[in-house]
C-alpha cells in the first residue's frame, strides 16, 4: 500500500473516534432515558421525537465493535446503556422480537416485526457479546434467530419474508419506509440478515445458523446478482423480479459482507465465488457509479435511466471497504485510486467540520441536503464507524 492509503488510514482512524466522541456528547437522551430520536442537521434536538428500533441497534454496535477494535473499554458505559434499552423498551415480551418505533418515553406505537430490524438487533446483540461476554445479550441475539427461523424463513421457496404484524401472522404492507417498494422479499433485509447471521456464527458454531448463513450466501450468488453485474433489490415471494433499480451503495456492499460470510463458513467453494463475483461487481462499479469528482453517486433505474446523482454519506464508506477487498483479491491499484478519490470528497463534502458528525447528503454540486438530519432513525453511525474499523484490520 502507498503512503496516500496509510494516510487515509491513519485518517479514517482518527475520524471514528471523533464520530464517537459526536455521538457519546450529543445523542444521550438525559429527560427520557436511552438515545434521543432526531437531531437537526446544525444539531439542535427535537424534542420528543420518536425513537426507532434500527438507530437504536446500529449505536449498540458501533460501540461495541469499536470498543472490539479499540480494545478499550472507554465506551462500556454507552454500550450498557444501549443495550438496556433496547432490553427493556424495544423487547416485546408477549410474541418476542423487537418493536419497530418507540415514542420519546419508551412506549411502543409501532408493534410490527420487520426483519431487517430482528436482524440489526442479531447483529448488534452478538458483538456486543463480543465485547461484555454478557450471556444475556447472547441469549436474545439465539432467541431472535430463532424466532426469523419459525416465522419469516420460506423453507420452501427460500429466503425470508420482509415483515409480519406483531403476533408474527402475515401482514400486507410491508415496506421498510415510504421510498421503499411493498416487495415480500428484498436484497436489502437479506443482505443484513446475511451480516448478522455470520456475526451470530462466529459466538454461537449452530449448524442450523450455518445452514440458513450458506443459503443466504447462494441466494446472492445467484438470485440477486444479475448479468450485468449489479444486485437486483425487490421480489415478491416467488422471486418474481418486481423492480429495475441499481442501488451502487448496497452493490458494492454486498460484496465484502459476502466474502466474510463466506470466511466464517469455512466454505472455499462459496468463497472463490465470492471473489470472483466481488472483481466484477467493483469493475462495473467503477465504471457506472464514480462521478467526474469522486463521489459515488446513489441510484439507476435501468429500464428509464434516470440517475440520482445525490451523493449520500453511507455509499462513500462502503465504497472504500469493498474497493480494499476487490484490491486484495486482484491487486490491482485501480481500486485503492478510486478509493483514495472517494475519501477525498468525502472529507471534502460530506463531513461537517463546523458542527460534528456527517452530512446525510449533498447534490452533485456538493450543496448540503439542510432539511436532512445528522441523528434520525436511518442516520446512525453505522456505515461510517464499521467503515473506519474495516479499513484497518
Amino acid at each position: 500500500m502507498n503512503e496516500a492509503y496509510k494516510t487515509m488510514q491513519s485518517e479514517l482512524h482518527s475520524e471514528l473516534l471523533n464520530i464517537l466522541t459526536y455521538w457519546t456528547n450529543n445523542t444521550i437522551d438525559q429527560n427520557y432515558g436511552g438515545f434521543v430520536g432526531k437531531i437537526t442537521n446544525d444539531n439542535k434536538i427535537v424534542d420528543k421525537a420518536n425513537k426507532g428500533i434500527i438507530l437504536n441497534t446500529r449505536i449498540l454496535w458501533s460501540f461495541s465493535a469499536a470498543s472490539n477494535y479499540l480494545n478499550s473499554k472507554s465506551y462500556q458505559s454507552i454500550c450498557e446503556r444501549s443495550f438496556q434499552y433496547l432490553k427493556d423498551y424495544f423487547k416485546d415480551n408477549e410474541y418476542g422480537g423487537f418493536y419497530w418505533e418507540l415514542d420519546y418515553k419508551g412506549q411502543p406505537i409501532n408493534k410490527r416485526k420487520q426483519v431487517y430490524a430482528q436482524a440489526f438487533g442479531i447483529y448488534a446483540l452478538s458483538e456486543y457479546y463480543k465485547f461484555s461476554k454478557n450471556e444475556e445479550a447472547k441469549t436474545l441475539a439465539i432467541q431472535l434467530f430463532e424466532l426469523l427461523e419459525k416465522h419469516a424463513k420460506d423453507s420452501k421457496k427460500l429466503g425470508y419474508i420482509e415483515a409480519l404484524n406483531q403476533d408474527w401472522s402475515p401482514i400486507d404492507d410491508m415496506r421498510l419506509s415510504e421510498k421503499d417498494m411493498n416487495a415480500a422479499k428484498t436484497m436489502n433485509t437479506h443482505l443484513h440478515v446475511l451480516e448478522a447471521y455470520t456475526t451470530l456464527l462466529e459466538i454461537y458454531p449452530d449448524e442450523s445458523l450455518k445452514k440458513s448463513l450458506t443459503m443466504l450466501v447462494e441466494l446472492f450468488l445467484t438470485k440477486f446478482l444479475n448479468s450485468n453485474n449489479h444486485y437486483h433489490l425487490f421480489f415478491d415471494e416467488d422471486w418474481k423480479l418486481l423492480s429495475n433499480s441499481v442501488s451502487y451503495g448496497h452493490d458494492i456492499e454486498t460484496i465484502w459482507l459476502v466474502i466474510e460470510a463466506s470466511k466464517t463458513l469455512k466454505d472455499n467453494d462459496l468463497l472463490q465465488q465470492a471473489y470472483t463475483t466481488a472483481t466484477r461487481v467493483a469493475n462495473t462499479f467503477i465504471k457506472e457509479a464514480i462521478d467526474t469528482d469522486g463521489a459515488v453517486i446513489n441510484e439507476k433505474n435501468l429500464t428509464t435511466n434516470h440517475t440520482d446523482t445525490d451523493r449520500h454519506w453511507w455509499p462513500q464508506v462502503e465504497a472504500l471497504v469493498g474497493l480494499k477487498y476487490a484490491y486484495q483479491i486482484k491487486n490491482d491499484s485501480t481500486y485503492i485510486d478510486t478509493a483514495l478519490k472517494i475519501w477525498e470528497f468525502t472529507k471534502t463534502h460530506l463531513i461537517d467540520t463546523v458542527n460534528g458528525e456527517w452530512f446525510f447528503r449533498v447534490d452533485k454540486n456538493g450543496n448540503v441536503y439542510h432539511e436532512e438530519d445528522k441523528v434520525s432513525m436511518w442516520k446512525a453511525p453505522y456505515h461510517t464507524s464499521r467503515a473506519c474499523i474495516m479499513m484497518n484490520i
